[in-house]
């Protein structure tokens, strides 16, 4: 999935990360394009970490100034960023879309004590449903109507609708984070077989054109596209972020920040 040089590189800027600001990283795993699965030949390398100061950096007057994102330029297409553990379990505690879908990578560089542990058993404790119904209804929303529209359109931003859509019918159906994979959605729409032969055909399109490939509209997609939106207009989920978490969030940061500095 990630060529063998392309992961070297990446961990190496890890390594440089870690030396260059004085921390340690605790996950660092493939997002975007690639850990959904439906990436294009000449997609960018997203990599993302959570990383954590030592213990003296959180105990400032000046806490909230302190820059919490180690953020670097894209280079030879690998775009690498990351937060800090306390920036990272306060938006985990908001249910954040991305932090969510981190913890959920099938695809992950580096993995360091317990904290990705910690955090994938607390998800659905901590996740709210409403809040990721109301994201990915809006994500779909804007992709389609922003790039959909036309008599060519962004193979790319077809996928960025459908996986949203299908990620709001697995929440009605199990009521937990959705799976971060294209593929482990598709069975949300098993019986309509048209249109999933469809989804099948433009997404082999999509992993063999460029990034910003164009083709003409699917029909049976916009259709499925249409009346999700339509459906889901008359759904007014309200954000929650439940407070009863908060002691448990606290203990994954006391834990991981003693653990990654223990030896010292």
């Amino acid at each position: 999935m990630i060529p063998t040089e392309v992961r070297a590189d990446i961990l190496r800027r890890i390594r440089d990360a870690e030396a260059e600001h004085g921390v340690r990283v605790l996950l660092a795993v493939e997002s975007g394009s690639r850990a959904w699965g439906f990436e294009s030949p000449n997609s960018d390398y997203d990599a993302r970490f959570i990383y954590v100061h030592p213990k003296d950096w959180y105990v400032s007057v000046g806490l909230e100034e302190q820059r919490d994102v180690i953020e670097y330029p894209i280079v030879d297409d690998i775009d690498i960023n990351g937060w800090d553990l306390r920036k990272a379990l306060r938006l985990f505690w908001k249910s954040n879309p991305a932090f969510v879908e981190w913890i959920q990578s099938p695809i992950i560089y580096t993995e360091q004590g317990n904290f990705a542990e910690d955090a994938r058993k607390l998800l659905p404790e901590v996740y709210s449903c409403e809040s990721g119904i109301y994201h990915y209804r809006s994500m779909a929303k804007t992709n389609y109507r922003g790039y959909l529209r036309a008599d060519m359109v962004p193979l790319k931003k077809y996928f960025y609708v459908l996986r949203p859509l299908l990620s709001v019918r697995w929440l009605e159906r199990y009521g937990c984070a959705a799976p971060i994979e294209f593929g482990k959605l598709l069975h949300l729409i098993e019986g309509e077989h048209t249109l999933l032969a469809d989804i099948d055909a433009l997404l082999a399109k999509k992993r063999a054109a460029p990034e910003m490939g164009l083709d003409r509209p699917v029909p049976s997609i916009d259709a499925f596209i249409e009346a999700e939106l339509a459906r889901l207009e008359i759904v007014s989920p309200e954000r929650v972020q439940r407070t009863e978490v908060l002691p448990q969030l606290n203990g994954v940061f006391h834990r991981t920040l003693a653990q990654a500095w223990r030896e010292d």
